[in-house]
């Protein structure tokens, strides 16, 4: 039951930064643009832990920030369980807090934003939110030769206290 995250304007929010550094969770964020894209989650022969549609779409938002004059840098989480930015350790929290970027990209949920958050202030970066949750994302999981992991039949259901908000609304 991953959760399905919608992309929020970042872009506009870094005018006036020099350096950004992207912080991916990897894999709510990761499950969503594949599925978005209708592509395999993770071809597991060819990129071991890597989502080939989550790499494309950060790299096209580097060339994007670039392009307004933002230098970009990822933050890699190659351990899996590195991948969940809501479950980091202190010492994970600790190494995102030495980068020393102007601002720090979060492509993840609220959970996700409030890790990074906390991680970051002390050294009083900016923290842009990419990703805004759009629900939780309902699907059947399929295995493929050759290793392909794909989401299939996918559902957005909302959750709980949103329903309740945009039904009183």
């Amino acid at each position: 039951m991953p959760i399905h995250l919608r992309d929020l304007d970042v872009v506009s929010q870094t005018a006036g930064v020099s350096s950004a550094l992207i912080v991916p969770c990897n894999l709510c964020p990761a499950v969503t643009v594949a599925v978005n894209q209708q592509q395999p989650f993770m071809k597991l022969f060819r990129s071991w832990l890597k989502s080939a549609p989550f790499e494309g779409y950060i790299k096209d938002l580097q060339s994007r920030l670039s392009e307004k004059g933002v230098k970009t840098k990822v933050f890699k989480n190659p351990i899996y369980h590195q991948w969940f930015l809501c479950m980091w350790t202190n010492r994970r929290r600790k190494k995102l807090e030495k980068q020393g970027h102007d601002a720090v990209i979060v492509l993840g949920c609220d959970t996700a934003n409030e890790t990074v958050r906390d991680a970051v202030k002390p050294t009083g970066a900016t923290v842009i939110e990419g990703m805004q949750v759009a629900g939780l994302m309902n699907a059947k999981l399929s295995f493929r030769w050759p290793g392909y992991v794909r989401f299939n039949d996918c559902k957005i259901i909302p959750i709980s206290q949103q329903k309740k908000v945009e039904m009183s609304a």
